[in-house]
């Protein structure tokens, strides 16, 4: 396995990017975790903060098809996935594809959207595909959905369900900048040009050479037992409604060793599980209402508490 590639792929990406975001690499690896897991992301924080800016930088460094959606109350199913139209001068109905096949979506607060309008990314995040008129259409890779959302507004917004808050491979916070960074910024040229001068810095083939080459990352039985005591402690706990599922227990294991790759290394460590467990695992859990803290602080608490496997010498 050839892990300089990954930590190659990993640093112009985030040199790429980082030319418009500053002082988000953790959040620019995370999504380059997640872009060659074949996951989708879901960036949550307040208004202002870069989350646009962020997916839109990312988008464009990865090359590709891009498409936004500025999602609304009035969208419709079929404004996202297409339609069949009847062609007068041909007499024949053709197919419209809709802003759903391209290589990255960007949808922008996705829980404006009505339900209706988010079932329909439901299908094409999980299988990759897209069923019109009993027609099925095959997605091309790399395939992306990158999603925003504003946590404190209500008015308007209708709540991600949790089967789809599962489909999300990670959920990511933006955070303000240090004071020096965001001065920076304020300095320098407007982020929307910075944006519009970035050239890809790879492409489809590399992405799709890196989302099977990461399956070869070693995963000990100890570093797996691992990965399933954190599902098991969430599954048990009284704090919690549900658990995390089978797909989060999977999600946090394909995360790992990408993890692993992207650091130069062709095995995963703990430390390697416990820095993706607070990006995978807390928009799974549902807490009950007599819980006094969030899902982030569950799973901080959580990591503390289960035992860590020591290497066996």
């Amino acid at each position: 396995m050839n892990t300089e590639a990954f930590v190659s792929f990993g640093r112009k990406l985030r040199e790429n990017v980082g030319r418009v975001i500053v002082g988000k690499d953790e959040i620019i690896d995370q999504l380059t975790v997640a872009l060659i897991a074949g996951g989708h992301v879901l960036v949550e924080d307040l208004p202002g903060t870069g989350k646009t800016m962020l997916l839109r930088a990312f988008s464009q460094s990865i090359g590709g098809k891009f498409r936004r959606i500025q999602c609304t109350p009035d969208l419709m199913p079929s404004d996202l996935t297409g339609i069949y139209f009847y062609n007068q001068k041909e007499s024949v109905f053709e197919f419209r594809p809709g802003p759903l096949f391209a290589n990255v979506i960007l949808a922008d607060e996705i829980n404006r959207a009505t339900p209706r309008s988010q079932s329909a990314l439901l299908e094409v995040m999980e299988e990759k595909q897209l069923s019109i008129d009993g027609v099925t259409h095959r997605m091309e890779e790399p395939y992306l959905v990158m999603a925003t959302q504003n946590p404190i507004e209500s008015a308007g917004t209708f709540p991600l369900p949790d089967a789809q808050m599962d489909r999300f491979l990670m959920r990511l916070r933006m955070g303000y900048m240090e004071r020096e960074e965001e001065i920076s910024v304020l300095r320098r040229r407007d982020a929307r040009d910075l944006a519009a001068e970035l050239q890809p810095v790879t492409g489809p083939e590399e992405i799709r050479a890196l989302g099977e080459g990461y399956r070869d990352v070693a995963v000990s039985d100890d570093v797996a037992g691992y990965i399933l005591d954190l599902a098991a402690y969430t599954r048990s706990s009284e704090l919690l409604r549900c658990g995390v599922s089978t797909r989060g227990s999977l999600a946090l294991y394909k995360t790992s060793q990408i993890r692993a790759a992207l650091n130069g290394r062709d095995y995963v460590i703990p430390e390697d599980v416990k820095a993706e467990a607070p990006y995978v695992l807390p928009h799974r859990l549902t807490l009950v209402r007599r819980c006094d803290m969030n899902a982030e602080g569950f799973v901080s608490r959580m990591l503390d508490e289960v035992e860590v496997p020591l290497e066996r010498l």
